[in-house]
Formats: C-alpha cells, structure tokens, sequence
C-alpha cells in the first residue's frame, strides 16, 4: 500500500479542495470556527473513510503481485516463505499429479485472502460511506 500512495493522494486532495468550497464549511469558518476545528471535524471524516476503503482494496493487488512476480523467481527469494515461492516448488509433474495439496494449498490461500479483502474494502465502504449505498 505504500507503492500506489501517489494516486491516493491526488484523489484525497481533490476531495480536501472539494470540502473546503461546501457551503457548511464556509458557515463555519463565517461563525467563527478555527482551521483545524474545520480539518478536525469536516475533512478527516470524509477523507478518512475513502482513504481506508481504498487502502483495503489495494492490498489484494499487491499480494497478487507479490505472488506472481515470487512465482516467476523476481519476488522474495528462497528461503524465505512466500506463496508464490510455494506455488513454483510444487510445479512439477509429479508434485501435480501424487501431491496436489503442495498446489492447492497456496493457490486457496491466496485466493481466499485476495476474496476476503475485496469483501472486507466492500463492507468497509458500505458501513464508512452511506452515500454510496449500492441499491440491489
């Protein structure tokens, strides 16, 4: 999550610039109310929420990433554990065909981590953004 920050970034400061022109935003600094009153209770709210759904979203692309490029020999390298290191010492014939649990098993595991983040970001934003309530 620390690689895709700059595309985050430029999409929270959109919505920073966008809240700062709300005409609620504008009646409280009209009143009275101090910078950081306003950051503290109109911007982080509303910019917190999407920055934790799209940080929970990113994290299964770049386990997917991690896996491939360790399968391929250009991620973490042996002998530290990594799925994909797993999912290329169990490609052999053999290893198939007599032991297909060396495959099964880290090919579920990172299917059903990548699952359950997409549907955790899901719930997230759900819950954290009502506004974007999708109707069934």
């Amino acid at each position: 999550a620390f690689i895709g920050w700059a595309g985050l970034s430029r999409v929270i400061r959109g919505m920073v610039l966008s809240i700062k022109e709300q005409e609620y935003v504008e009646a409280a600094e009209a009143l009275g109310a101090s910078s950081l009153w306003v950051i503290w209770r109109h911007t982080i709210p509303q910019t917190a929420t999407y920055a934790i759904v799209a940080v929970t979203l990113g994290v299964p692309g770049y386990l997917l990433a991690e896996s491939a490029l360790s399968f391929l020999g250009l991620g973490i390298q042996q002998p530290d554990a990594s799925w994909g290191n797993m999912l290329s010492e169990a490609q052999n014939l053999s290893n198939i065909i007599y032991r297909p649990w060396l495959l099964m098993g880290p090919g579920l595991l990172i299917f059903f981590t990548i699952l359950s983040f997409n549907v955790l970001g899901d719930k997230l934003r759900d819950v954290l953004d009502p506004k974007s309530q999708r109707t069934a």
